[in-house]
């Protein structure tokens, strides 16, 4: 399927505006990885602790951070998780708010914040049981404690106990979503007496922790450096294989449209301020591979043009299989980017590195196959000309292979 038929666009004539494209993005994306916002990285790579907490309530993000202020905690960063009526809430702490032996100390740092300077309920509730937030290890002991059935200290009273916190937890797990509409509604799986003492001696702070992740800061540590050594060695590893395959300066061609992608791409992440996770590294990852695959389709063609048109310049080569190839780049290129436009737009806050990435991703990796790779084989060739050296894209052996 053709798009366009006796495509005559001069690529090469408009090299310089092409230059100048690349300029403005990759000195803006430089310099606001050094003077402005740096690098902002993900507590994948700097440490720490991500809460995930779900709140009965559409949550105020200014106010949770305020909370956090207020109860001593610094670089408390908030962010919306999910679709919008699951009112959930990545809260991450910063690498010197946790440790790697403490997995616990993050979560209940939140929720003593989130109970003492967020929550309706206030301080007012301190000795209480927290109902939205107690695990079994905390209900069960306390309904042994209390006793509401009066069965004594034994086993079967233990037992019964165990049995009425698993079907509490049950029920606000599983059945509502991890909150409690009210104590009254324990009714139905719990007895009487449980509910009653429960209604004098717990509260419902209104918003739970669903999960807990953290990453100690050698982790973090260790996997900066191992993104940049995949990044690296994949590149590496592209620059040999075109090598063998085409001519090295097909291969150091591709591979600098490559690093110009990636840099762009991370630039634009630095500009927007938006932090750098694995998922990330990931997308990257994918349109390095995307990008190069594209390059090779062009440089591909410009060998076969060179076999059958030995006398012609080589800029008009390179214009011409361009001009070929085109319909399939729009095609290809276009569907690609319909699909991870839609996955950035209705992805969600989780999907949304990973979709920009890839949507920064394929716009300038298209673009790169043509106004980066691509002329820079005709600039190769015009320097070996001035410096009076024969050609050896036209006359290579691999490329009449």
């Amino acid at each position: 399927m053709e798009l366009f038929r006796e495509v005559k666009i001069d690529w090469l004539g408009k090299k310089w505006f092409f230059l100048g494209f690349s300029l403005i993005f990759s000195v803006a994306g430089v310099l606001s990885m050094l003077f402005w916002h740096h690098l902002p990285l993900d507590v994948d790579f700097k440490g720490g602790t991500v809460v995930r907490v779900k709140f009965d309530q559409a949550p105020d993000l200014e106010k949770i951070r305020a909370a956090a202020d207020k109860a001593g905690l610094k670089d408390v960063r908030t962010q919306d998780y999910g679709p919008a009526t699951g009112h959930e809430v990545l809260i991450t702490l910063a690498e010197s708010q946790t440790s790697e032996s403490a997995l616990d100390r993050g979560r209940e740092a939140i929720v003593a914040t989130l109970t003492n300077n967020y929550s309706a309920t206030g301080p007012s509730n301190q000795g209480k049981l927290d109902l939205d937030n107690a695990g079994k290890s905390a209900l069960t002991p306390w309904l042994v404690e209390h006793d509401a059935e009066h069965l004594g200290n034994n086993e079967a009273a233990t037992a019964h106990y165990t049995e009425q916190a698993n079907a509490i937890l049950n029920f606000r797990d599983n059945q509502n979503g991890g909150l409690l509409p009210s104590v009254d509604s324990l009714s139905s799986v719990a007895t009487p007496a449980v509910v009653n003492d429960l209604k004098q001696s717990s509260f419902l702070s209104g918003f739970a922790v669903r999960n807990v992740e953290i990453v100690g800061p050698q982790v973090g540590a260790q996997l900066r450096k191992q993104a940049l050594l995949a990044t690296l060695y994949s590149l590496a590893g592209m620059l040999v294989y075109l090598w063998f395959r085409f001519e090295l300066i097909y291969g150091v061609a591709a591979v600098v449209a490559v690093f110009h992608d990636t840099l762009i791409t991370v630039g634009a992440f630095s500009l927007k301020n938006q932090e750098i996770s694995l998922t990330v590294i990931a997308a990257i990852l994918t349109l390095i591979g995307y990008s190069m695959n594209d390059t090779i389709v062009v440089f591909d063609r410009i060998r076969e043009n060179l076999r059958l048109s030995r006398r012609e310049p080589l800029a008009d080569v390179v214009n011409r299989s361009i001009n070929q190839t085109l319909s399939r780049t729009v095609l290809t290129s276009g569907l690609t980017f319909l699909t991870v436009l839609s996955l950035y737009v209705f992805g969600g806050e989780v999907l949304r590195g990973f979709s920009f990435a890839l949507v920064i991703g394929i716009l300038i990796g298209t673009y790169s196959s043509i106004a980066v790779a691509a002329p820079m084989l005709v600039a190769y060739q015009e320097w070996r000309a001035k410096r009076g050296k024969a050609a050896v894209l036209p006359a290579s052996k691999k490329a009449r292979a």
